[in-house]
């Protein structure tokens, strides 16, 4: 293996967007989260839920901030190590990501500052409005993105001019593209469904203290907080499966390659059969220790047993995705989600059965549970955009020919500093958000706003008259 620029670059763009991606997973679904918890309070006027608001805004607005600044560095490397990609496609991506900017986050950037400090300075309809538009606006991002990156899956209308860049003729077909209903759909609720696993750990774990100590009867705001966590993944996580199998089944339409890379396919025939397990070999053409069900690839994937799919040996080689990431990625994917659903259908029965906080193992299991949200969402990020090489626009644009005319050692300079700070920086931004959660949220407990009465005995009430909402 050459390390050229072209893998370079390849790596320095995997390695930030790695970091990036777990940080816009996490926010869109806590901003949703903050939003129904501070609905649920104006509603019910408990000040638990208050409570739980100003102990996540904390983590929310740490969380914003890194994936903020990791998703500039992406911005600059486009013009660093993809100038060829924006020269040629930038009359087509270009605007998708101005309008991200344009809706999604001046609306963020607008409304955050209320969000996190507006508690004294607004009445509390008017900030739950805030708190409506920035979750909003998180999913707006996610709309943009979601639509640029799935255009570069699935391209359509668009024209090829004569030196050779892209021209959009029809923007509408542009954003709606074959994949964006199904990849949008997956990603909001991989990302609902990560945030559900990381409040669901998070407090898990406190309830799991709280029985240390001996409080074994009341609601608690952990136990609250719990009951919300695992109700959402007992929800979220089959639709989570449906959506999933419908993605794939538009990649099976309009990325062959990808879906028999993902399979492990190399060979085209009818009747495919489904590898549980095995070791791609793209220079052997073949799966090493392979553990496979005959005749039921076609079964999962919808498709007549004597309808032909194709294999890997349909393309030359040097136009296959290399197999071995989306494979096990997507193996990995799966795994986790059917170990959410068993979560989730195991909490559901143990609330029903009124036993959710009298069965250690279970708590037990949310904790561990709880980065596997991260997880599911890198390995199908790395099935998505290695399943689709050589292409970094299917069937139009090459990897290889839109890199920057850039030296290897420049790359690699780059990347090591991007790796050094990076693990600074963001390691010892992930180790305070992971304090703060292990604090638990009676450390959030503040001082209402002089709009909102106090509920005598609440845990508001209680708290230090020096505490201001602005430190949450």
């Amino acid at each position: 293996m050459e390390f050229d620029a072209l893998l370079l670059s390849r790596l320095q763009f995997a390695f930030t967007i790695a970091f990036h991606i777990l940080f816009p997973a996490f926010t869109i679904g806590l901003a949703a989260f903050l939003a129904v918890l501070e609905g649920l309070w104006l509603w019910t006027k408990r000040d638990a839920f208050k409570v739980l608001y100003l102990f996540w805004v904390k983590i929310f607005a740490l969380s914003f901030g890194m994936g903020v600044v990791s998703g500039v560095v992406l911005s600059y490397q486009f013009g660093t190590n993809w100038s060829e990609f924006i020269r040629l496609t930038g009359g087509v991506i270009g605007p998708l990501l101005a309008y991200e900017v344009l809706t999604a986050f001046f609306l963020e950037a607008s409304f955050l500052g209320v969000m996190l400090f507006g508690w004294k300075k607004v009445g509390p309809r008017l900030h739950f409005l805030a708190t409506v538009l920035v979750a909003v606006g998180t999913t707006i991002s996610a709309f943009w993105i979601l639509s640029a990156n799935s255009w570069m899956q699935t391209p359509q209308g668009f024209q090829i001019m004569a030196d050779g860049t892209l021209e959009a003729t029809d923007y509408l077909a542009v954003i709606f593209n074959p994949s964006l209903p199904t990849r949008l759909a997956h990603m909001l609720l991989a990302a609902f469904l990560t945030t559900g696993l990381v409040v669901g750990a998070a407090s898990a774990w406190q309830v799991l203290k709280e029985r240390g100590r001996g409080v074994v009867e009341g609601w608690t705001e952990s136990r609250i907080a719990l009951v919300m966590a695992v109700g959402l993944v007992a929800v979220l996580a089959p639709l989570q499966l449906v959506a999933g199998h419908l993605s794939g089944e538009v990649t099976h339409k309009y990325q062959p390659a990808k879906t028999a890379a993902i399979e492990g396919y190399w060979e085209t025939r009818s009747d495919q059969p489904l590898h549980l397990f095995g070791i791609p070999d793209r220079d052997a053409q073949k799966n090493h220790f392979e553990v496979s069900i005959p005749g039921l690839g076609n079964v999962v994937q919808n498709l007549p047993r004597d309808e032909v799919i194709q294999g890997l040996d349909a393309w030359p080689r040097e136009d296959q995705p290399p197999p071995f990431i989306p494979f096990f990625g997507f193996r990995i994917m799966v795994g986790l989600g059917l170990l959410m659903i068993a979560l989730g259908a195991t909490g559901a029965v143990l609330i029903w059965r009124r036993k959710l906080f009298d069965t250690p193992w279970f708590l037990r299991f949310c904790v561990a549970m709880g980065p596997s949200g991260f997880i599911a969402v890198l390995a199908g990020w790395m099935v998505t955009e290695v399943g689709r090489q050589p292409w970094v626009v299917q069937g139009v644009l090459k990897t290889r020919d839109a890199v920057s005319p850039i030296t290897a050692g420049e790359v690699a300079t780059s990347l090591t500093a991007y790796v050094l700070v990076y693990s600074i920086v963001f390691t010892a931004g992930a180790l305070f958000i992971l304090r703060l959660m292990a604090e638990g949220p009676v450390a959030a407990v503040v001082e209402p706003s002089p709009r909102q009465d106090r509920a005598p005995g609440s845990a508001l009430a209680k708290a230090p008259a020096d505490t201001t909402p602005g430190d949450a």
